[in-house]
């Protein structure tokens, strides 16, 4: 150490000590009685051992999700009033007598059946005969609508002169006879299809 440094410590101590006041060196032994005093309290309590599993929380990012979720508990524990609570019980508690009633009804043998419904294929074949039979009430629903309509315009219309030339004029119209074609052409189809001759 040459004299320039000397000369610096020098002026550093002498600047120190100028600098420590009473009240300071009271202050600085205080916070050090109260930093011994916690480490102390550290050391008893064991928290020097949970140091290491805290750093791996730290690092791995754990603590933080614990902090979330610590969170989370709290704004639901807020967010749950008597009101939900008495509502949360009274489904539960309906959901429990409905279990009940089903239970009671053997609706087990219910599920045991519809299994084996549709482990042997018979389920998909009533769900496609269910849709032929929606689609035929709905042809058939079609069918009695347009025979209310024929029966109303039959009435609203002028009655049938009778006669040959009557029957003449009913087939000159195109729509008649296209109708006629039609009626004729359900009649052999149906006939085919019941084997009726």
């Amino acid at each position: 150490m040459d004299a320039n440094d000397a000369l610096e410590l020098e002026r550093l101590t002498a600047a120190a000590r100028d600098a420590l006041t009473d009240e300071m060196v009271s202050r600085l032994s205080a916070t050090a009685a109260d930093g011994i005093d916690l480490l102390d309290q550290i050391n008893r309590s064991g928290v020097g051992r949970a140091l290491p599993a805290l750093a791996q929380l730290v690092a791995n990012g754990d603590l933080e999700r614990l902090v979330a979720l610590a969170r989370t508990y709290g704004a639901a524990q807020d967010a749950v009033t008597d009101e939900m609570v008495a509502r949360m019980a009274e489904t539960i508690g309906a959901s429990l007598s409905l279990m009940d009633r089903l239970n009671r009804a053997g609706v087990d043998r219910l599920v045991g059946m519809l299994e084996r419904l549709a482990s042997s294929g018979a389920l998909e074949r009533l769900d496609t005969l269910a849709d032929r039979l929606g689609a035929g009430l709905s042809l058939l629903e079609r069918v009695v609508g347009a025979i209310d309509a024929a029966g109303a315009e039959m009435a609203r219309g002028p009655a049938a002169g009778g006669g040959l030339s009557g029957v003449w004029q009913l087939l000159r119209e195109r729509e008649n006879q296209e109708t006629l074609r039609f009626l004729l052409a359900l009649g052999r189809s149906l006939r085919t299809q019941t084997g009726i001759r």
